[in-house]
């Protein structure tokens, strides 16, 4: 599975870390969705707590997941990349094997012979 595609089974880091983010990016929130944690700072709501999961998160963790809400999402929510270091800590925490990066060799005994695709 392609590192981004793993998005869309995972769902960990949505139900790992409290999204906090600047006040002013909730205001392109749905304000029921936001919860106020400081003057400055606001979190997605569910993410606040013991068990955190961001009540925009729809679907099963490690299955098939999504964001209700991922072209408005936070700076806090684009920052965690697949296979980076919070990706694979939140994955780890669910049971979830890490994304790693396999790089794919190029041959290096094909130059007599036609390519098969």
């Amino acid at each position: 599975i392609p590192a981004q595609d793993a998005c869309l089974s995972c769902g960990a880091c949505c139900a790992f870390f409290r999204v906090s983010f600047y006040w002013a990016e909730g205001e392109t929130m749905p304000s029921d969705v936001i919860e106020q944690l400081s003057p400055v700072y606001s979190c997605m709501k569910g993410t606040n707590q013991k068990n955190p999961r961001c009540v925009m998160l729809s679907g099963e963790i490690g299955q098939q997941v999504s964001c209700t809400m991922y072209e408005h999402r936070s700076s806090s929510c684009k920052e965690v990349q697949a296979g980076d270091e919070q990706c694979n800590k939140a994955r780890y925490a669910h049971g979830l094997i890490p994304l790693v990066d396999v790089e794919q060799p190029m041959p290096s005994n094909d130059d007599d012979y036609d390519q098969v695709c």
